[in-house]
């Protein structure tokens, strides 16, 4: 079942992790689960008065089995494009591999038996691009192509696996599930520094921040 964090933003609690879905100018679809969560999404789309094919825009934080996975299974129905950063876009549209030569990669090479390319439109995303309401800000370092989401309207960002939350405050990718740190460092500075003030921090791991959001961004700025 769905939980609704603000008016028109949904969690959908998936396989150990987390998607969602944002009523903006069109439905948006944020990430998309494990390939074994196709139903769970299907069902929390309806629950939450979406029909699949409603959906007009998908919004990839990166690319990983868990972030990636349920897409192709969504095709038909769901006939939208899909943003995400050009490095991951071009691994989404199976015209590159994960680099066997960072430790992240090879497990993405890995987990790439499980996923399939779905057959939607895949658009690299700018800097600064913005799309429906939300402003695309590059935030390398888990993946060199993962990119986070603000809405300074709707007070929204989605986070991605840029950070993870527990009990209300923010933590850095980690090492063993990010290609570099220093880079994931870098880039939650830069995105504290840049993005406009939000309450909602969706991430895909841990339990959203509903209030406060940039400034639990803020204050893990100032502490790395």
């Amino acid at each position: 079942m769905p939980t609704e964090l603000a008016d028109g933003v949904w969690r959908f609690e998936l396989r150990g992790v987390s998607a969602y879905l944002v009523d903006d100018d069109v439905p948006t679809l944020v990430d998309a689960g494990t390939p074994w969560d196709e139903a769970a999404i299907r069902e929390g789309l309806a629950e939450a008065g979406v029909d699949v094919a409603d959906v007009g825009r998908v919004l990839l934080t990166h690319y990983d089995l868990d972030h990636v996975g349920a897409l192709a299974a969504l095709t038909p129905e769901l006939d939208a494009t899909v943003y995400t950063g050009a490095f991951d876009a071009a691994i989404l549209r199976g015209e590159r591999s994960p680099p066997l030569r960072n430790h992240k990669g090879a497990f993405q090479r890995l987990a790439g038996l499980f996923t399939t390319h779905p057959g939607l439109e895949v658009e690299s995303v700018a800097d600064g691009q913005e799309l429906g309401s939300f402003t695309a800000y590059h935030t390398p370092g888990h993946t060199p192509g993962h990119v986070a989401y603000v809405s300074e309207s709707l007070g929204v960002a989605l986070l991605g696996d840029l950070v993870s939350a527990s009990d209300g405050t923010l933590e850095p990718s980690e090492w063993f599930i990010s290609y570099d740190t220093d880079a994931v460092l870098k880039s939650i500075r830069d995105l504290a520094a840049r993005a406009p003030p939000f309450e909602v921090a969706c991430v895909g791991h841990g339990d959203p921040l509903t209030s406060g959001g940039s400034d639990a961004l803020a204050a893990l700025a100032r502490r790395i």
